[in-house]
């Protein structure tokens, strides 16, 4: 069962979150579905049809974001994918929260990184799968 069927993210300054949010879903491999001038879209969002997608929005909110241990996770098909998730998101902007690597503690294959948005959002993506 797929829990999620979307998930909004407030940032600030929505330019500065678009370079981010277009480098780490590009790497993740989930295409924009909409750039409006208060909002991204990422994913596909489910109908009668699809009712196994996934979409994420980014909005414009003026909000503080505090630092706490809320944060959002992506699945990542492949270990290569959370590794270009991770440097995709360096380069646009983001700031390290825990390198790629295997985190044994959660299962032997959970290989996972941790990115802060240039907002102060917490993102992860990860990878259940054994190393092929």
């Amino acid at each position: 069962m797929q829990l999620l069927d979307h998930v909004s993210i407030g940032v600030p300054d929505l330019d500065a979150a678009r370079a981010f949010y277009d480098a780490i879903m590009t790497a993740l491999g989930a295409r924009k579905v909409y750039d409006r001038e208060t909002a991204l879209g990422y994913g596909e969002r489910c109908d009668a049809n699809d009712t196994a997608s996934t979409c994420l929005a980014v909005y414009l909110d003026p909000a503080e974001i505090v630092e706490n241990k809320r944060h959002w996770c992506f699945k990542a098909a492949t270990r290569t994918q959370v590794d270009a998730f991770f440097r995709a998101g360096l380069a646009a902007g983001g700031r390290s929260d825990g390198e790629p690597g295997l985190r044994e503690h959660y299962h032997r294959d959970y290989y996972a990184a941790f990115l802060v948005d240039p907002a102060g959002n917490r993102v992860e993506a990860v990878c259940h799968a054994a190393q092929a």
